[in-house]
């Protein structure tokens, strides 16, 4: 068995604020560091993969659009809002409730 795309993509699904190979190493623990970024280095994850991949969880409307965001608003006093949780914020260089 050898690692893939859909492994990578559970891995950046799951992390919230570490995203190296190391520590995607150490949680896969079956495939060493060499061996994601072997991976990595030859394969070409592109736009149109991740579409493949998500089309058919999506319902499509004429008037809809799908808009990726990766901004993170502080969300301090938000402890009983279903969707916050804590994350990293590169304007901020630090991890926060958003």
């Amino acid at each position: 068995m050898s690692f893939n795309y859909e492994d990578y993509c559970q891995y950046l699904l799951s992390s919230e604020t570490n995203y190296t190979l190391t520590n995607l190493s150490e949680h896969l623990q079956k495939f060493s560091h060499d061996t994601i970024n072997r991976y990595l280095r030859n394969e070409q994850l592109t736009p149109s993969l991740l579409w493949q991949n998500i089309k058919l969880d999506l319902k499509e409307f004429q008037e809809g659009e799908i808009v990726f965001d990766d901004t993170v608003l502080e969300k301090r006093y938000g402890q009983n809002i279903e969707l916050v949780r804590r994350q990293y914020s590169g304007t901020e260089h630090r991890v926060l409730p958003g």
